[in-house]
């Protein structure tokens, strides 16, 4: 344990970057260890003046992640009196501080001073030790205060955040090469992942935390990620394919955090509530109209589907006149996407058109004479859904 009693590192203890809940490093970046022995730091620095060096020597020459940088079971011989020479025949000392319980949790008496296995698995990042030291980067800017605690454990391990107060200089000349690039840090995936930065690992999934660019991939990132993606689009790309983004985006995959299991009973109430723009996603022609004719939701449906149901107010109310409130024609002014989720353009001409039902219905305001040139000017196609493009009653609007 890192303290008596296994008590709370205090944050200042803690290395630089760490938040006040902070529930330690990434596993997807420092995999759990396995820490089976007894050690206490504050004694060794405290009262027996040993440096970080004393037993961390190789930190200064380390240029690789894999590189083991615990000592060597010979360095403790000389204070202990034991003898690690040969690891398969290890000599215990004769004061109890030599003894191999002292030290090993796990130790297994009578069984050829067999003790458990310690391991620290090898990081899943870049980093090179040597070249810190060697610009005078002190072990606590990284691994915060271990000297004031007993056993260190990967809670002392860096914390990205702190990394950000030499990376993310904003002058070329006070920065040097600490570049702020994700790659400069983290591990790159293989031909399969483009170059990008390699996010699943046995131990876990990399994620951005929430200070970096609000980006924490939590269950409200979906409704946040459009503003991350706006702000800065290759912050994304340094782990997602475009295909990854496009694959929610046209549709081909539909994640349930959108639409839950039950959302076909649901999805009617919320296009009309416009909750989410549905058209984000989907069009309407292509999309919804297909599954509203089957259903006979569609005037375009067939008949007898059709007839079965009713989606409209009565008759007298939705199309006859005179207009009042709950007309279809004030339906369409108010929320014209609500229509053309069922109908096509040709259910419109069917009484609109010239010669439409009973003679056709004018669509046309008052006074609208006077203004028509601008307006086929301007789009001539809405005229030509009723009119043919030589039609005699255009010549008057060109």
């Amino acid at each position: 344990m890192p303290l008596p009693g296994n008590a709370r590192v205090p944050l200042a203890w803690l290395p630089p970057g760490a938040f006040a809940d902070d529930t330690g490093p990434s596993a997807a970046i420092y995999p759990p260890q396995k820490l089976t022995i007894r050690f206490n730091h504050k004694l060794h620095v405290g009262a027996q003046k040993l440096t970080c060096k004393s037993c961390h020597a190789g930190a200064l020459t380390s240029r690789s992640v894999a590189d083991v940088l615990t000592p060597k079971p010979t360095l403790c011989d000389g204070c202990h009196g034991s003898d690690h020479a040969d690891l398969n025949a290890v000599q215990a000392g004769d004061e109890a501080s030599g003894e191999c319980k002292f030290c090993h949790v796990g130790y297994e008496e009578g069984h050829g001073n067999r003790v458990a296995k310690f391991h620290i698995p090898r990081p899943n990042m870049v980093f090179d030790h040597q070249k810190h030291a060697a610009r005078n980067i002190q072990c606590q800017q990284c691994h915060g205060d271990v000297q004031e605690l007993e056993l260190a454990t990967r809670d002392q391990l860096p914390r990205m955040r702190g990394c950000f107060g030499c990376h993310q200089h904003p002058d070329s000349v006070a920065r040097g090469d600490a570049k702020s690039a994700c790659d400069t840090c983290h591990v790159k995936g293989g031909a399969a992942e483009g170059g990008r930065l390699k996010t699943t690992f046995a131990s876990g999934v990399m994620n951005p935390p929430r200070w970096m660019h609000n980006a924490q991939h939590a269950s409200d990132f979906v409704q946040r990620h459009k503003y991350v993606a706006a702000n800065d689009s290759q912050f994304c790309s340094n782990c997602h394919k475009e295909e990854y983004c496009t694959g929610c985006h046209d549709g081909r995959v539909r994640p349930r955090s959108i639409h839950p299991a039950d959302y076909l009973n649901m999805h009617a109430t919320e296009a009309r509530l416009a909750m989410q723009k549905c058209t984000s996603c989907h069009r309407e022609q292509s999309f919804c109209l297909g599954c509203h004719q089957r259903l006979g939701v569609s005037m375009s449906g067939p008949t007898a589907v059709r007839e079965a149901g009713r989606f409209h107010p009565p008759k007298q109310e939705w199309s006859d006149a005179p207009r009042r409130p709950g007309h279809h024609a004030f339906e369409a002014m108010r929320n014209l996407n609500a229509c053309v989720s069922c109908h096509i353009e040709r259910d419109c001409v069917i009484c609109h058109g010239g010669q439409g039902i009973g003679g056709g219905f004018n669509p046309h305001r008052g006074g609208f004479a006077g203004g028509c040139a601008t307006q086929l000017r301007r789009n001539p196609r809405p005229c030509y859904v009723c009119h043919e493009p030589g039609a005699f009653v255009l010549q008057r609007c060109q």
